[in-house]
């Protein structure tokens, strides 16, 4: 039982899914920083208010919508999306298309048949000579 356990923890996928969520998180706070920063304030330099979630506000029958709440979740969407994007996805695609580059793939391993073919071919070879 244990050694099941051990060999579904040690799988790539696990592992690589416990550092994903583990950078998630640390990258999280980057963005909120960049968020609260640099593009909150912006927002309030524009339009007059701390964020987006008071843009575009307004009230029908005491119920309270507000435009500007969808738009900054989803410009928060996209700033972490771009962020993941080419500060994570970007440089390790490169890293990998470098590490391709100075290796070649190994040929398939011959068949019986093909086996058996070199060797009758090499034997026939060496009457020859």
């Amino acid at each position: 039982m244990l050694k099941g356990f051990k060999e579904f923890i040690m799988r790539g996928n696990v592992v690589d899914l416990a550092v994903a969520v583990v950078i998630g998180a640390a990258f999280g706070k980057i963005v909120t920083a960049l968020v609260d920063g640099l593009i909150n304030p912006l927002i309030a330099a524009i339009f007059g208010k701390a964020n987006l979630a008071g843009v575009w506000a307004f009230e029908i029958n005491n119920a309270k919508f507000s435009i500007g709440l969808i738009l900054d979740a989803a410009l928060n969407f996209l700033f972490v999306a771009a962020a993941i994007y080419f500060f994570i996805v970007m440089p390790l695609n490169k890293l990998a298309e470098r590490r391709k580059r100075g290796q070649e793939p190994e040929p398939d391993p011959l068949t019986t048949d093909q086996e058996l073919l070199t060797e009758i071919r090499d034997l026939l070879r060496s009457r020859q000579a």
